[in-house]
């Protein structure tokens, strides 16, 4: 049984997929956060922005085997055989929450049946499952990570508690800086944050990309252009 909060269509907004059509899917839960604001200050990560609670949320539910939830994401995809037939492989992106506590092979080998790249978005803490086209590492914390290799680690910047330099030495192919959304209900902040944090947390990922080329910045596009 697989439990998804969302699935739409919609561009990726982050990362080095950025701009590509996306079929999202946002499955429910995490192992870092219930989810509730009242954990929130106890919780493994702090600054979640992310509803991830239930199954109510835009073509969400539950769906009892792999190929029930990949016949319902594939039908998000524009028509293949329509104008934009040519526009680009299907993708999919699996997101949460934490996405590894319910993905598995056989859901991965049924998006790939229906024509699909698979993407993971994740907090690294879980192993994942064979089969995945496109692995982003976000880590959180202290959390330890189980994964340590993959297409890119994404960094929300700044973390007192996950400098880059941690992770420099790990073997991804890309490396990004993501400044942290400094908005309402936000617990882990810097307290050089605190006069502007919206605009300090990009200035200093700007800085450290500079300092560091090894590092590219990414910047939440989905919500600068307001997409979904």
């Amino acid at each position: 049984m697989y439990h998804v909060k969302e699935a739409f269509y919609t561009l990726q907004g982050e990362g080095g997929q950025a701009g590509r059509a996306s079929v999202f899917c946002r499955f429910s839960g995490c192992n870092l956060w219930s989810g509730r604001e009242a954990d929130r200050t106890a919780a493994a990560c702090r600054f979640c922005d992310t509803d991830f609670i239930g199954t109510d949320g835009q073509n969400g539910g539950r769906f009892a085997d792999a190929a029930l939830l990949a016949n319902h994401l594939a039908t998000l995809w524009p028509d293949r055989d329509g104008p934009g037939a040519r526009a680009g492989t299907p993708y999919v992106v699996f997101t949460g929450g934490e996405p590894l506590l319910q993905l598995d092979e056989p859901l991965i080998q049924a998006m790939h049946a229906r024509g699909f790249e698979v993407a993971v978005e994740t907090n690294g803490t879980l192993p994942a499952p064979a089969g995945i086209d496109w692995l982003c590492v976000s880590p959180k914390g202290q959390n330890a990570l189980a994964i340590t290799a993959g297409s890119e680690l994404k960094l929300v910047y700044p973390q007192t508690d996950a400098p880059p330099e941690h992770f420099a030495g790990l073997a991804f192919d890309h490396y990004f800086l993501q400044p942290m959304d400094t908005g309402p209900g936000t617990a882990e902040l810097p307290v050089d944050t605190a006069v502007n944090p919206a605009v300090n947390t990009t200035a200093a990922s700007v800085a450290y990309c500079l300092a560091h080329p090894q590092w590219r910045l990414s910047l939440q596009t989905h919500k600068i252009t307001g997409i979904d």
